[in-house]
């Protein structure tokens, strides 16, 4: 049997449903919930839930659940990091608010339209593609003929 953990004479009836203490009665039960004990074990129960949320979320740019015709290898994405030219576009404070602006839109499509609006985002998703996928001879004298 176990004790109250307030009075620490009765035996217990109750758990508490913050920090799972065993308590007797209602009056043990509120001078329990509000001690230090209490408050840091809820606390610490929460942080540890809150972990395991994180831990079983995965990234889904990084850890695709199936691969498509539009899949950049990781070992691709990895030479991003060696590129100077995309060093020197993040350097640019507006080009980082937009990139933070849709990692945390709702809509990723709307923003990603919106970004690409703007000519600084296109130069910088241009490098990226030139880095993940260069063009081919036969491109570049393509486009060449465009302009």
């Amino acid at each position: 049997m176990e004790i109250c953990v307030n009075c620490s004479e009765n035996t217990r009836k109750y758990k508490c449903s913050k920090c799972y203490a065993p308590y007797c009665s209602v009056v043990c039960y509120k001078a329990h919930k509000d001690t230090p004990e209490c408050i840091d074990a809820q606390n610490a129960r929460n942080i540890k839930e809150l972990q395991s949320q994180q831990a079983d979320q995965e990234e889904p740019t990084l850890h695709a659940p199936f691969s498509t015709d539009d899949t950049v290898q990781i070992e691709a994405l990895q030479q991003l990091e060696n590129s100077e030219q995309l060093k020197n576009l993040l350097h640019n404070p507006h080009l980082r608010s937009l990139l933070q602006q849709i990692d945390v839109a709702i809509n990723a499509h709307t923003a990603m339209a919106a970004a690409m609006q703007e000519p600084l985002f296109l130069e910088f998703a241009d490098a990226c593609l030139q880095v993940v996928e260069p063009m081919t001879e036969a491109e570049r004298a393509e486009l060449d003929l465009c302009y």
